[in-house]
């Protein structure tokens, strides 16, 4: 790597769509940012901001057939700008993978072996490694000479111990498939634990937090000294609290029973447990805004779902707190947790003698800085914290290849 190549492309890869940043590692600045959705349909999206002089975000429309050609046209959108993945100062692409299982804890500089054991992992992350594969495999094509680098989602999760990370089902069953909890969404929980530490002006090793990444997938950790040591996801990101589309925690039998009385097939569950559940099989709507606008109007349904989705955030609050022993803070973050005010303020209520308290003033207020909304007499601080997954998978791959 050259002096002077202080640039690292992140990609996010989805089935349909490519997520990316360009930043400078110098400063963490971004030079540019976009997203490639559709890709495969009719009508394709393209929608590029160049950051790095300050010009209108660049959208058009048309077909984009494959990975291959979304990130082709990524690359002209960023030769355009002067920020061209020929450019000598381009250090490396990091790519964001969901699942690496117990065997990758950290970065990894991709190769054929590792792209192998991703592969293998496929059977338990089937929506989202063939993405990720995807998108290796065609970085690597438009840039062979280049480090790729794998940032893991369930790297941060594997210092879980044992007693959290396995399941009570027989050992040599679990084993021989893989059945464990992972755990996801780390490269947040890493960011924001150590964020949130900055912010109460200590070391990350000092201090215990509860971390709860709330978007349209949601998930919580337990981080003691910057350690994750227990999450709400498990083997998928199915496992823990109500999300936008997906259930969370359910008696496993419930399976069964739709199999028996329903006479659905495993898809079939498949699909309801994920993409029919949660916010939006309780009311249909699984935007919190919208869902904050229909309870103001007296609508019940959405009255109920927000209701229950507060009830499971409560109760991992509470778990985790009794898991850490002591809890410095409690931090808010993701698309729900960072814009939420009324999410905020319900999870907190009630848990006064868990030392928790929200100023309603200082809860209010709407800011992409990182920021407390705790009163002066709380015992726990609780916490609004921005995550920032681009930046810390950039950081990771740079840290990576530089050394």
């Amino acid at each position: 790597m050259t002096a002077n190549a202080t640039r690292v492309l992140v990609l996010n890869s989805g089935s349909s769509s490519v997520k990316y940043q360009l930043l400078d590692m110098r400063d963490g600045s971004r030079l540019a940012a976009g997203l490639v959705e559709r890709i495969g349909e009719q009508t394709s999206r393209l929608a590029h901001t160049p950051l790095a002089t300050g010009g209108d975000k660049r959208e058009r429309e048309a077909r984009i057939a494959d990975h291959e050609e979304a990130l082709k046209a990524v690359a002209d959108e960023l030769a355009a700008d002067g920020l061209g993945l020929d450019s000598p100062e381009l250090a490396a692409i990091g790519h964001r993978v969901v699942h690496g299982g117990l065997k990758f804890t950290e970065p990894t500089v991709i190769d054929d072996a590792v792209l192998k054991e991703i592969e293998r992992l496929v059977p338990v992350a089937p929506l989202h490694n063939p993405a990720n594969i995807t998108g290796i495999r065609t970085a690597q094509a438009l840039r062979p000479d280049l480090p790729q680098v794998a940032v893991f989602d369930t790297a941060f999760h594997t210092t879980m111990p044992e007693h959290a990370a396995r399941y009570a089902i027989d050992v040599e069953t679990a084993d021989a498939h893989r059945i464990r909890r992972y755990g996801f969404h780390g490269t947040s929980h890493a960011y924001v634990s150590r964020k949130t530490a900055e912010l109460l002006g200590k070391a990350p090793e000092d201090v215990n937090v509860i971390v709860l990444h709330l978007g349209n997938g949601a998930s919580a950790s337990a981080v003691a000294g910057g350690r994750c040591v227990d999450t709400s996801m498990g083997l998928t990101p199915l496992e823990g609290l109500v999300m936008g589309t997906r259930s969370g925690d359910i008696d496993p039998a419930v399976v069964f029973h739709l199999k028996r009385v329903a006479g659905m097939d495993a898809d079939e569950i498949d699909v309801l447990l994920n993409k029919k559940s949660g916010l939006i099989g309780l009311c249909g709507d699984n935007d919190m805004r919208e869902i904050r606008r229909r309870i103001d109007e007296g609508d019940q349904r959405a009255a109920l779902a927000f209701d229950i989705y507060i009830h499971r955030l409560k109760k991992y609050i509470g778990a985790y707190s009794a898991v850490l022993g002591r809890v410095d803070a409690v931090v808010f973050t993701a698309g729900v947790g960072e814009n939420a005010a009324p999410v905020r303020e319900a999870a907190v209520k009630g848990l006064e003698e868990l030392g928790l308290a929200v100023d309603a003033d200082l809860n209010s207020v709407r800011s992409d800085e990182a920021r407390l909304i705790s009163p002066e007499y709380a015992r726990v601080a609780v916490a609004v914290v921005p995550t920032d997954e681009e930046l810390e998978i950039a950081n990771q791959t740079y840290a990576l290849v530089s050394n």
